[in-house]
Order: structure tokens, then C-alpha cells, then sequence
């Protein structure tokens, strides 16, 4: 898996109170950060996961990149109690970026996940710079965007989107409220998936039909998601078991191919002669040549 260092944007605004997502939006989000946070480390170790929000009086990092995810969750239950005012998109990606430009291993690819549930206040042609500029400096952004959202604001996002893409990072997934959970949506979208999801912008958050049908597990990850995620999981657990097997066989056998060292005769020969004696001393030659002489006679 990609190794890669992930700043994760949450919306705290009042809008985040809503509760056509369960049990409300923001816990909704809670829940989804908390699975992208283990698909990204169990997807590599050495990747990392880092926490900011958006709402209230503005832009705020909760935890630096890290990879424990009690941090992590730590720091959402510390943002429910700011839950107010609008979303600073602009400058809450502006500040994400920063954060990932001060990570300790620069070979992670840097990565913004952010969640949206409220209008946007920006105007189209000041998301279209900023997504330019986020483009140059090679750092791939994501949208989870959610609720009821206008026009204006799916034209913004898709705008941002647009121009931020650069070959298969970069998504855009909308998901509309629904009986589902938002995180068991997100495992479906190309966010989580990349090129196994829906191509383009990832509206809607599914995958299409034709692609479902090519999940390696010859199940459709829309019809129960936690079960494509669980067997995803499995499935690797089990290469990495079978590999460490295949290790220690190729060890053992490696080992057994090696030419045995025989013994020197005399080596198995007592140190001590019956009469207590180093064996080989004089005497025993002695006895040795009288032996020969008895045996001539």
C-alpha cells in the first residue's frame, strides 16, 4: 500500500448538529475518521494520520500526524464540545497543507481528507487557485461531502475537484443522507477504494455495477460493505501468514541442505585410555608394537 501522510479535516460547524445522518452528522463523521484512520495504517504502518477542524471561530489542529488512533479519537470528542458557526474551508485547507509539510518522513505522499456539510462561503474562482496551487505542490486531495447540499456548493466542490486532480488521487465522493451509515458509504467510495471504485469525480460515493461485479471477493461491497472490508482485511492478514510460512520453510530447508561435518576417527576416540592416560601415549604405542610382535610369532 501507499505510503502516506494524511491530514483529516473535520466540519464542526452548526450545521454538524443535523441529524439526517445517525445519529447526528458529526458523529457521522466521528465514526467515518475512525475507519480511515485503520485503513490507512493497517494499509501500511508507517503511514500517517493527522486531525484538524474547520468550524467554529476557525481552523484548529487537533492532533499532529500520528499513528495512535486514541489520539485520534481523543481529538474528536474534544471538537464536540465546539460544534458552532460556519466552515473556513479555504483556510482550513490552506493550514492542512502546512501541517503535512512539517511531517518527519518527506517520502510519505501528502494527502487531505475533508469533511463538508455545510455551504461553502468561498467563490468558485478562489477554490479554483488554491486547488491549483495544493496541485503543484503535489498534495492530492479528498471530499466526503454530505447533508443537503445547494448547487453552489456541488459546483464549488466539483470545481475544486476539477482542478486539484492529478491522475487517481483526488476524489470527490457526495453522499446523500440515507438508512445507511456514512462510514459503511465511504468504504464503497473511491477514497478508500481509488481505481476499484467508480471513475471520475466519485459522485454519489458508490461504485458503478459493472465494477461491483469485479470485486475480488465476487461480492458487491455496496450490499454490505463492512463484510468486503472485513474479508479485505482478512485476505491480507492471510498473505502475510502465508509468506512468514513460506520464509521459515525456505530457512528450514536451506538449513537441511547443508553438508553434514563428519567426526575425525580420532576425535571419537576416549581422552583417556584405560589406564587413565591420554590416549596415544607411549605406553599405548608401546602396547601397539608388542601386539605386532605377538602376532608375527
Amino acid at each position: 500500500m501507499v505510503l502516506e501522510a494524511v491530514m483529516v479535516v473535520v466540519d464542526n460547524s452548526e450545521s454538524s448538529r443535523n441529524g439526517d445522518y445517525t445519529p447526528t452528522r458529526f458523529e457521522a463523521q466521528s465514526d467515518a475518521v475512525s475507519l480511515i484512520f485503520s485503513a490507512i495504517t493497517q494499509g501500511n504502518p508507517e503511514s500517517s494520520v493527522g486531525l484538524m477542524s474547520m468550524g467554529g471561530k476557525g481552523p484548529e489542529v487537533l492532533v499532529t500526524l500520528t499513528t495512535d488512533h486514541g489520539k485520534i479519537l481523543e481529538g474528536l470528542h474534544r471538537t464536540k464540545s465546539k460544534i458552532r458557526g460556519g466552515s473556513h474551508l479555504a483556510t482550513g485547507i490552506q493550514i492542512a497543507g502546512l501541517a503535512l509539510k512539517h511531517r518527519q518522513n518527506k517520502s510519505q505522499r501528502q494527502r487531505i481528507i475533508v469533511f463538508t456539510c455545510s455551504p461553502v462561503s468561498e467563490d468558485e474562482k478562489t477554490l479554483v487557485k488554491l486547488a491549483k496551487k495544493m496541485k503543484k505542490s503535489t498534495v492530492s486531495i479528498d471530499f466526503v461531502a454530505f447533508g443537503e447540499l445547494d448547487d453552489d456548493t456541488t459546483k464549488k466542490l466539483t470545481a475544486f475537484n476539477e482542478n486539484v486532480k492529478s491522475g487517481d488521487a483526488s476524489h470527490l465522493a457526495i453522499i446523500p443522507p440515507g438508512p445507511g451509515l456514512l462510514s459503511d458509504q465511504l468504504v464503497t467510495s473511491p477514497i478508500l477504494n481509488g481505481d476499484a471504485s467508480s471513475g471520475g469525480g466519485g459522485m454519489g460515493g458508490g461504485a458503478e455495477g459493472g465494477e461491483s461485479g469485479g470485486f475480488e471477493f465476487g461480492i458487491d461491497p455496496s450490499v454490505d460493505p463492512e463484510l468486503a472490508l472485513a474479508l479485505r482485511m482478512s485476505m491480507e492478514e492471510e498473505k502475510a501468514r502465508v509468506e512468514k510460512q513460506n520464509k521459515e520453510k525456505a530457512e528450514a530447508e536451506a538449513k537441511a541442505a547443508l553438508p553434514e561435518i563428519k567426526e575425525e576417527d580420532e576425535a571419537a576416540q576416549p581422552l583417556l585410555n584405560k589406564d587413565g592416560e591420554a590416549s596415544g601415549s607411549k605406553d599405548d604405542k608401546a602396547d601397539g608394537k608388542d601386539d605386532d610382535k605377538m602376532d608375527l610369532a
